[in-house]
């Protein structure tokens, strides 16, 4: 959430700075009913002050005996108009309130405008590989090697499933273990996270209520519906020390959690798309950092450092890419995407989001650290990157390291989880 006191001192530079994510908005009403409940909180001090007065003029009127029946009249009439400023002063605060709430983030002033024809690749590692003979997809890859079944995840899920089986299940896992023991040796706490969460968590991460209809809901009234499959475990640990106050001792607070992650909508459909390049569900391990405001620039540098040296291990190549500022997603005010090379595709493929929230999540879900220095509250900033997500970096190894006669190498840092150096079919 954008802090308030940014747009009534400078509205329109924080016009300009959405326009950037090519959010158009008009914050001429917005001020104006910010005016109006300035007003009435006033008018109503005042209502109360006077009011206090006279009904201190009532005992003591009874006491000498004199009629205070035109006092408690006029008392009564400003306790009328008291509760009619209050309900006008609730209305306003609920509609200044969901305006605020569906404000993105703002970005950070380096990103360049527009959408993702203004994104900019700043790194790559490692070469696309040569083959010498006509390389397979990663589906045929994973069909004919029996590591995968597309038919029956679709038979018990429905389009957009699959079922890993045999050397995939033991792949799948082996890179699960595989970012869970690296952040483990890098000091984060390793954390198993609920995968129902509630509608405030939905609220906190700024997902909510924007996109709320992007998530599966156990209500089918998703307005109204108290809890949902969280799509990411971002969503929960950017939440867990919601309305806590911090010790700027403890921090920065460095989480790693694994979840599968349900995701509503599985895209496009395209066939260079199928298979595990988009479904509504797939597995992730997530990294989220809690800092001090003038901290989150190095933490982030940290995170998209960590989710590369992943990637890099699994020997993969990959590019990094800084996303224009439209291409960030609405909470976040800057974003860099690790993206897989898929040969098939002839395309990279996201399998990281570093992001830095700043304070937009903090604010919502009411997270604050005392300041040693100065002894006030202040809001910490989030950070979040994908360490990794395996539904399209089990893909690009099927194809990047497949092998003339159909079968694929194993990267080196998996096979102690696998068990073996190549799946044969």
């Amino acid at each position: 959430m954008i802090d308030i006191n940014l747009i009534r001192e400078n509205p329109e530079e924080i016009k300009q700075k959405l326009a950037k994510k090519l959010y158009e908005v008009d914050f001429t009403d917005f001020l104006e009913k910010d005016k109006l409940r300035k007003s009435l909180r006033y008018e109503n001090d005042s209502l109360k002050s006077e009011r206090n007065k006279t009904s201190a003029l009532v005992p003591q009127l009874k006491k000498e005996g004199k009629d205070a029946t035109e006092i408690i009249e006029n008392m009564k009439k400003l306790g009328d108009k008291i509760k009619e400023n209050d309900d006008k002063i609730d209305e306003i605060e609920k509609e200044l309130q969901y305006f605020l709430d569906c404000l993105p983030n703002l970005p950070a002033d380096d990103l360049l405008p527009g959408g993702k024809e203004n994104n900019k690749e700043i790194a790559s590692w490692g070469e696309k590989p040569n083959f010498n003979f006509e390389p397979k997809n990663h589906v045929d890859l994973a069909e004919s090697l029996g590591m995968i079944d597309y038919k029956r995840g679709a038979k018990l899920g429905g389009n957009g499933f699959w079922v890993y089986r045999h050397d995939g299940a033991k792949l799948e896992w082996a890179l699960i273990n595989y970012f869970i023991e690296t952040h483990l040796k890098d000091g984060y706490e390793f954390v198993l996270l609920p995968h129902l969460l509630t509608r405030k968590c939905g609220y906190g991460a700024g997902q909510f209520p924007k996109f709320a209809d992007d998530v599966y809901h156990l209500d089918a009234d998703s307005e109204n519906s108290t809890h949902f499959l969280l799509p990411t475990a971002e969503t929960a640990l950017v939440n867990m020390h919601s309305d806590e106050i911090l010790e700027e001792e403890d921090l920065p607070i460095k989480y790693a959690g694994y979840t599968p992650c349900y995701r509503k909508e599985a895209g496009s459909y395209r066939a260079e798309e199928r298979g595990m390049i988009r479904g509504h569900q797939f597995n992730k391990v997530e990294m989220v950092q809690y800092t001090k405001p003038e901290d989150s620039p190095k933490a982030f540098e940290e995170l998209l450092n960590k989710a590369s040296k992943l990637v890099e291990g699994l020997g993969l190549h990959y590019r990094i890419s800084k996303l224009a500022a439209a291409d960030c997603s609405h909470a976040m005010a800057r974003t860099c995407d690790i993206e897989v090379w898929i040969p098939s595709m002839n395309d990279y493929k996201e399998v990281s989001s570093v992001s830095n929230a700043n304070d937009y999540q903090a604010r919502r879900n009411n997270t604050r650290y005392r300041n040693k220095e100065t002894g006030k509250l202040e809001y910490v900033h989030t950070l979040n990157g994908s360490g990794l997500a395996t539904s399209r970096i089990l893909p690009a190894i099927l194809e990047q390291y497949q092998q003339a006669d159909g079968s694929v190498v194993v990267p080196e840092v998996l096979r102690k989880w696998v068990g073996k150096d190549i799946i044969k079919g």
